[in-house]
């Protein structure tokens, strides 16, 4: 059986700039292809603000970036890539666009400057008109206005501030300089206004990216209608969508963009939906069809597979409604990461971080602690003003209903904070009027001091809320009492939970708030635990990962098969990365790191000798800056110091991006320029003599999880290879493909595994994708918790039939509830059945040796003779581990 021919079998990202156009793309195919993915993924591709690097800062959605070879270009690739059976999957921005210098470069924005709150394209941007006296704020300025002053002129019929050019008003042309500010309908101000007095929404806290306002129709069809017209012309075959968090109503965009892309492509009428729609767009999920059995839906994006870049915490769920094949990914990071991760050892390291270190419980020595004051801070600093529209909105609200007018502005603004702080997740679902979309799961009604009110206030949100949104608004608004003195003071909590929920009216302001106050929640999780936190709590620096939990990183080996079971039965074609443009260091580089958990005493032990030998300016940073070169495997500094001092900006302990600290920064550079740059290549050879073996295993064994667990795997440019890099800049580095370089020791293992991955996915796409079978193996003998092992089976070769039988697997949380997954799985035994393949990884390498190896260890394999595809070795029943793992610690084996 082949499998549905629109979803991929493996992507490989690339991303794309002035450096690596579309050209140098097309020069790649036939390597990338010989491979074995299935799919190109493109980085952005339309016009994007000159020489980015990144292509998320898009200017132009009418056209295909120049820069990167134009439309033709594009369409040169993909005809190239499908000669090579490729196909091209694109990364499309609809949360924001760049306010650029000179802003003539943003059409859009152009008119809505020159022409104000009448302009056509107004309805672009989520602009506060009534802010800032029915004028834009634009803080572009490098010192206050008084300061500046004399670099402001006239010339050309534009107003001119250094890059910047910005349209002037009709007829105000020949005013002088004051008058003619005034007379605009815009405000130019000192950059650092930003934080308290910006009026329109922008991307996290980065003012130079403006926020669309896609839920409009007629804004969607003009930025999407490109795009649209090259999945039409077949130049594109999927999508994934950045961050659809910042969006008001992420499902309703969802919905709008798989009708779009239905008719775009010649399948309108086929609506996509979620879970339990049979022949509708369904993310590759599994769906119960009329007569019984079971079948596949199309792959999400209504015909196109599409992913969405959503951050899931830990125990989060993505929306079963939304019509997409899943998510990009990083969920499947955290638990491939979390296996290599000693929980034991962690303790240990953690213990020994804190001792060396010493921050205080709620600046690095506690990540709960540490957490909840990265969000105070910024909640109250980076996000005070969008915190201050959302008060501004919920006065409104209160000032129109007499029963709720006594909420004080300066309460409704605490409870805005301390919810916001309280959120575990990126950012609540809940909409004004919007579906009941619980998963199946009754929504929890709770009364609170507004229940006796009746109507909107009844509830704890009513049936516009999910389940999980309740409790979780709830649970927070429970602690957010407690910032309150007086106890009837303390209900103005309520108030905002229940219009954060949607539950408080159907007005304008309720919308308003209510999509705001989910957009302010995913900015506010990302700047401060990805932004912050994460370079505060730094015992082990692998954990603070997108989609991490640094509180607790370690996944055990029946908590993955859970987790690979669910993604096999509900989101089957979602994706799975482990390196990414966005990722804090490179799957590799995390492989080195998490071997500390394996030695932490040995790691105190180094890290105290080498900061004797090279003082730092303070402890936190000696122990973050070694653990940073060595996930590197050396002291290179053009690549270390400026990774090092973004870490002790974005920490904000000393130093911030905003408050520069110039002296302590050349403390920093001149500690990493003695310290770890300078350091003698002993160092770095002791160093691999302890970590090397352990960090093999961990990356080839991540690899291999990642190539074969359910789910589509996207490959970031350079990582067939052993690839370590850093934080951007350093991971977006342009690539040096076309050829096949030359590989040796681990790096020529992992490109043999990756090879032999993929080809294996391309030529079996039955025993990977959608409607395959997953269960766990489980070795048998002292040493049997260092393997993890699965089967991936699917329909029979045969007869086109599935014979499937149910496995249970056990997690850690169902030990406590006595419940069980459940995966299905094509019984490896039954006649005519598919051969299937087997995946088998060593974990904590380090741990199994110093337990005397795998001794008398076997894993029972399914019946049948299998063979190593890596090493050509051969195995049929119960076979040693010592014997199939003793030249590579993995092993990946097919049925022959």
């Amino acid at each position: 059986m082949t499998a549905d021919p629109g979803t991929p079998t493996a992507t490989y990202r690339l991303q794309l700039q002035p450096a690596f156009p579309f050209a140098a793309a097309e020069r790649a195919v036939p390597y990338l292809a010989s491979l074995g993915v299935s799919h190109l993924h493109l980085s952005p591709v339309l016009e994007a603000v000159p020489g980015s690097t990144h292509g998320y800062d898009v200017v132009d959605h009418r056209a295909v970036r120049a820069e990167l070879g134009g439309e033709q270009g594009l369409r040169s690739l993909a005809r190239t890539a499908r000669a090579h059976g490729l196909g091209l999957i694109v990364d499309i921005v609809p949360n924001h666009m760049a306010a650029p210098a000179p802003e003539r470069l943003n059409a859009p924005l152009w008119e809505v400057l020159r022409e104000g709150p009448e302009s056509p394209y107004a309805r672009w941007f989520d602009i506060g008109w009534q802010a800032q006296g029915g004028k834009v704020l634009l803080p572009v300025l490098g010192g206050p206005l008084g300061e500046e002053w004399e670099r402001l002129r006239v010339e050309d019929g534009t107003l001119r501030y250094y890059d910047h050019a910005f349209p002037l008003r009709p007829g105000t042309e020949g005013l002088p300089l004051a008058g003619l500010l005034d007379a605009q309908w815009y405000r130019l101000c000192w950059w650092r206004l930003a934080r308290t007095e910006l009026n329109y929404r922008r991307f996290f806290t980065i003012s130079e990216l403006i926020a669309v306002r896609v839920e409009d129709p007629e804004v969607f069809d003009a930025t999407h209608a490109t795009l649209l017209r090259l999945m039409r012309d077949g130049v594109v075959d999927g999508l994934r969508i950045d961050h659809p968090d910042g969006l008001a109503d992420p499902e309703g965009y969802l919905r709008r963009l798989d009708r779009a892309v239905r008719a775009a492509t010649g399948q309108a009428g086929a609506g996509g939906s979620g879970r339990g729609a049979a022949s509708e767009g369904g993310g590759g999920r599994w769906t119960a069809p009329e007569g019984g059995g079971q079948r596949i839906t199309p792959e999400g994006g209504g015909g196109r597979w599409t992913v969405v870049e959503k951050i899931l915490a830990r125990d989060e769920r993505l929306p079963d409604t939304w019509p997409v094949a899943g998510t990009t990914g990083y969920d499947a990071l955290h638990h491939i990461d979390g296996l290599f991760v000693d929980p034991d050892g962690l303790e240990k390291l953690t213990a020994l971080y804190r001792a060396f270190a010493a921050p205080p419980a709620d600046l690095g020595g506690d990540w709960a602690a540490t957490v909840r004051r990265a969000a105070h801070e910024v909640v109250t600093h980076e996000l005070a003003a969008e915190v201050a529209r959302l008060t501004r909105t919920a006065s409104r609200i209160c000032a129109a209903d007499p029963r709720l007018r006594d909420h004080a502005p300066w309460a409704l603004r605490t409870a805005i904070r301390e919810l916001l702080v309280r959120l575990p997740v990126y950012r609540p679902y809940a909409s004004v009027g919007g579906p009941y979309a619980s998963g199946g799961r009754p929504s929890t009604s709770v009364g609170g001091p507004h229940a006796s009110l009746g109507g909107p206030h009844a509830s704890l949100g009513g049936p516009s809320a999910t389940g999980a949104d309740a409790m979780m608004l709830r649970s927070a608004a429970a602690d957010a009492r407690e910032a309150f003195t007086v106890e009837q003071e303390a209900q103005v909590v309520h108030v905002v939970r229940d219009a954060a929920l949607g539950g408080l009216g159907d007005g304008p302001d309720h919308r308003d708030f209510c999509a705001r106050f989910a957009q302010t929640a995913a900015a506010l999780r990302a700047k401060s635990v990805e932004d912050t936190a994460f370079y505060r709590y730094a015992p082990l620096l692998s954990a603070a990962e997108v989609g991490g939990d640094p509180g607790r990183p370690a996944v055990s080996p029946e908590e993955f098969h859970a987790f690979a079971a669910r993604r096999s039965r509900d989101w089957p074609a979602t994706g799975t990365v482990l390196s990414t443009h966005d990722t804090k260091r490179s799957a590799d580089a995390r492989a080195r790191l998490a071997a500390l958990t394996e030695c932490p005493a040995w790691w105190g032990r180094t890290v105290a000798e080498l900061t004797r030998s090279a003082p730092a300016p303070d402890p936190h940073l000696a122990w973050t800056a070694w653990q940073t070169a060595l996930a590197l495997g050396h002291g290179d500094a053009e690549r270390l110091v400026p990774a090092v001092l973004k870490a002790v900006r974005e920490a904000g302990l000393r130093t911030t991006w905003t408050e520069r600290n110039a002296a302590y920064e050349a403390e920093v550079t001149a500690f990493l320029e003695a310290g770890p740059c300078a350091a003698d290549p002993s160092v770095w050879t002791a160093i691999g003599a302890e970590l090397d073996g352990p960090a093999r295993a961990n990356a080839l064994g991540a690899a291999l999880l990642q190539l074969t667990m359910p789910g589509v795997p996207d490959l970031y440019m350079g990582t067939e290879h052993i690839y370590t890099a850093l934080v951007d800049p350093d991971n977006r580095r342009p690539p040096e493909l076309g050829g096949e370089p030359a590989a040796q020791g681990p790096s020529a293992e992992k490109l043999l595994l990756t090879r032999a991955a993929l080809r294996l996915r391309r030529e079996h796409p039955g025993w990977f994708g959608p409607g395959s079978g997953y269960a766990p193996l489980t070795a048998e003998g002292p040493t049997a918790a260092h393997c993890t092992a699965f089967v991936r089976t699917g329909t029979s070769e045969r007869t086109g039939t599935s014979e499937r039988t149910e496995t249970p697997v056990q997690t850690g949380a169902s030990e406590r509830t006595g419940a069980s997954v459940r995966t299905s799985v094509d019984d490896p035994g039954t006649a005519g059945g598919e051969r299937g393949a087997v995946t088998v990884v060593t974990r904590l390498s380090r741990r199994l040796a110093e337990a005397g190896g795998w001794g008398a260890t076997r894993l029972p394999l399914p019946p049948g003779r299998w063979r190593d595809l890596l090493t050509g070795r051969t195995a049929e029943g119960a076979v040693p581990l010592e014997e199939l793992l003793s030249r590579l610690p993995v092993a990946l084996l097919v049925r022959i």
